[in-house]
This record gives structure tokens, C-alpha cells and sequence, in this order.
């Protein structure tokens, strides 16, 4: 070899191009008498035992029209914890992975030493509006104690004046006496009905003192499992910024989106999605929401279905197949290598009494290396040629050399 190599060195460009056109003419050559010397002329084959052919039984299979997009594994239920006062957060009380139960678990707390000093200022505030109301009943009383004996008085000076027993200053003077304190007791009154709103107010503003309390402790919104703590303790937490994400794991949604031409075709509830997750069949499922509208820039409807996953088998966040199921039928089929075009039509060729018989089809829905077809001259009893056909025409003899089992 190392004597070749240094040979080969030695030679110039040209003699190495001259070499290298030698040896390919050389092996083309060769190859060329070899297929020569291999061929059997087709006119013989025929004439001796027929073109050999491979046929396959024509079948009943059922047909599925469908539109295989990927799709996402979603919670149907989750929710996005925030607080809701704001405050630094003091405690959490779960981990992530966690199970919580609604209204049941607590989640986290804020900071509650500035909303308890609010709470004991709307206390004394509702005792301060409470004995305003107390002194403002007791005038009252006393008003109208006062009025009375002015009544009365004013009365029997009402009397004594008809009979000209009492001058008409003093008559007179009974007489102011008697509006003044009757002015007196609707004033009291007044002054109760105030202390007493002032007092509903009080017990108003204490309950949302006692809310906000309440509030700084959040418990768990739904059932399910925590999926992400957003905070830490110690962290400042805010109405609308999230500390946890719990999610249901018991419901997964499968969502995918479909072509726009695909809308009036999908029915909500009837229409069926095949899912497939990580390689394990999870059924043919009833499509449970399809979206009320086309997004206008992707030309894309969402459709869902819904999973029931009490063992949490599946999680959501994961990928999945899914075929959407436009049409389901049966019908006669075919292999699909079968069919040929002949002057623009389909056709196949049946094996009858070892010969070719050319049968035209109407194609249906092709599945899995099948076809649908529809045809007056075929049954489940006819054979048809799926390897060969290209060297056959009508009526041509046929050598069965292999029958394709599906």
C-alpha cells in the first residue's frame, strides 16, 4: 500500500486525471454488462407464465377524516393567589406540591400589626359613638320630661287666661315656654337619630377593620395542588402580585388550534379529539369548547376537550397529539399503491381467472396506506394487484407470486 501511495505522488496532475477517467469508464463498463447480461425481455416473461404480480383482498375498513395538530395539557381549574391587603409577607405555610383544600388550608400572611392597631382605633371609635348615643337617648327623656310639664302648664294657664284669672303676659309666657320645649324634644330626638347612624357607621368601619385582619391570613381559593411559590417570607406582597399558583390536577384540558376552514366543521360536544400523550392512547374524547370566534391574524379557532385525571397520570404542561375527528364512515378499500391513473381516471386492476381486468374508482378518504373506494365492480371477495400494475393492461395474463396479508 505505502508502495501505491508513493507511485501515485510521482505521477503529475495530468497523468492522475488521465488515471482517474480510465478507471471510471472501466467500472461504468462493467456495471452495464452486468444489468444487460440480467435482463429477461418483458415479451418473454409474458409470453411463458404471465407478468408476476403481488395482489392484496380488497377490505371493509372503517374511514376517519381528520386533522392532526400538537395540543397543550392545561388545569381546568387553577388560580393565582395574591394578597389582599398589602403588607410584608410574615409567613407561608405551604411548599410547593403541596395539597391544599378550599377554604380550608392556609396559604400565607401578611403583616398584621398595623391592621390590629386599626381595629382597637374603630373599637374605642364604635364605644365613643355608642355613649354619644347613651347621652343623646337620656336627653331626649329629659326634654320630653320638660316638655310635658310644660304642656300641662301651659294648659291650665290656657284656662285661667279664658276666665280672665291670669294676665296675658304670663299666659303669654307659658305659651314660649311650651314651643320651646317641644322645639326641644324633636332637637333631641334629631340628636338621637344622628348618634345612632353615627354609631351603625362605627360598627361598619369596625367590620372592615376586622376584614382586613382576617385578610392578612389567605386560605386556598380552590382544591388542587401548589404548583409555584412567586415569594418568599419576609418579601412585600401586594393586591394582584401572585405568592402562589395552586392548580387541580383532577381536570386537564387538552387545548389545540385548528385552521380557520375547519369551523363549521367542528361541532361542540359531538365532535371527537383523539389524544395522545407521551406515547399512551388517552381515548377519543367529545370536544368540550370551541372558541366563539376566529383569531383574525392567525386564522385559528381554539377547540378543547376535557381529561379526567384523578390518578394524575397526566400534568398539565405537557404536549400533546391529537387528531381531531371530521368524519368517521365505512367502506370498501384498497391499498393505496393500488390505484393507478389511467387517461385521467382512477383505476386498479382485479385478478380474474389469472388475468388483469381494469376497474375504474372514485377515491374517498386514504388512511394508513388505504383508500376508500367506490365501485360497482369491486367486492370483498376480489383480489387487486398492488406490485406490477405499471406492466399491465386489460386482460393481460397475471403470475400470482405473492399474496400481501395486512
Amino acid at each position: 500500500m505505502q508502495k501505491i501511495i508513493t507511485q501515485w505522488n510521482r505521477l503529475t496532475t495530468k497523468q492522475k486525471k488521465t488515471l482517474i477517467i480510465v478507471l471510471i469508464v472501466f467500472v461504468v463498463g462493467v456495471f452495464y454488462l452486468s444489468v444487460k447480461s440480467n435482463q429477461v425481455p418483458e415479451q418473454q416473461l409474458s409470453s411463458e407464465q404471465g407478468v408476476p404480480v403481488v395482489v392484496t383482498a380488497v377490505k371493509e375498513r372503517v374511514f376517519e377524516r381528520f386533522v392532526a395538530v400538537q395540543g397543550n395539557l392545561e388545569s381546568k381549574n387553577f388560580a393565582v393567589v395574591s394578597p389582599r391587603v398589602g403588607g410584608t409577607i410574615e409567613k407561608i405555610f405551604i411548599d410547593e406540591g403541596e395539597p391544599v383544600v378550599a377554604n380550608q388550608s392556609k396559604l400565607f400572611k401578611t403583616d398584621a400589626v398595623r391592621l390590629e392597631e386599626a381595629l382597637q382605633v374603630q373599637k374605642h371609635l364604635l364605644a365613643v359613638a355608642d355613649s354619644a348615643r347613651r347621652q343623646a337617648v337620656a336627653n331626649l327623656e329629659k326634654t320630653k320630661a320638660d316638655f310635658q310639664k310644660a304642656e300641662l302648664d301651659y294648659q291650665r294657664f290656657a284656662r285661667l287666661f279664658e276666665r280672665k284669672a291670669v294676665t296675658a303676659d304670663a299666659f303669654e309666657r307659658q305659651q314660649s315656654r311650651y314651643k320651646q320645649l317641644k322645639a326641644a324634644v324633636e332637637l333631641a330626638r334629631a340628636g338621637v337619630d344622628l348618634t345612632t347612624e353615627e354609631v351603625s357607621k362605627a360598627k361598619a368601619e369596625l367590620a372592615i377593620s376586622e376584614k382586613d385582619l382576617a385578610d392578612t391570613v389567605v386560605y386556598a381559593p380552590i382544591s388542587g395542588k401548589v404548583s409555584y411559590r412567586f415569594k418568599e417570607p419576609g418579601e412585600m406582597g401586594q393586591p394582584g402580585e401572585p405568592v402562589v399558583r395552586i392548580d387541580d390536577t383532577s381536570l386537564i384540558e387538552v387545548s389545540a388550534y385548528l385552521s380557520s376552514q375547519y369551523y363549521p366543521q367542528v361541532i361542540q360536544g359531538q365532535t371527537k379529539m383523539e389524544v395522545v400523550v407521551s406515547g399512551e392512547a388517552l381515548g377519543q374524547l367529545p370536544i368540550s369548547y370551541k372558541s366563539p370566534t376566529i383569531n383574525p391574524k392567525l386564522r385559528t379557532f381554539e377547540v378543547k376537550c376535557i381529561l379526567d385525571n384523578p390518578s394524575g397520570a397526566v400534568a398539565a404542561g405537557a404536549m400533546a397529539e391529537v387528531r381531531v375527528i371530521l368524519e368517521r364512515k365505512e367502506g370498501l378499500a384498497v391499498p393505496s399503491a393500488s390505484i393507478q391513473k389511467r387517461s385521467n381516471k382512477s383505476v386498479v386492476f382485479a385478478i380474474r381467472d389469472n388475468k388483469a381486468h381494469k376497474v375504474e374508482v372514485k377515491e374517498g378518504i386514504e388512511n394508513d396506506g388505504w383508500t376508500e373506494v367506490i365501485s360497482d365492480g369491486l367486492n370483498e371477495q376480489i383480489l387487486v394487484v398492488t406490485m406490477g400494475q405499471d406492466m399491465l393492461d386489460e386482460g393481460k395474463p397475471v403470475s400470482v407470486q405473492k399474496e400481501e396479508i395486512e
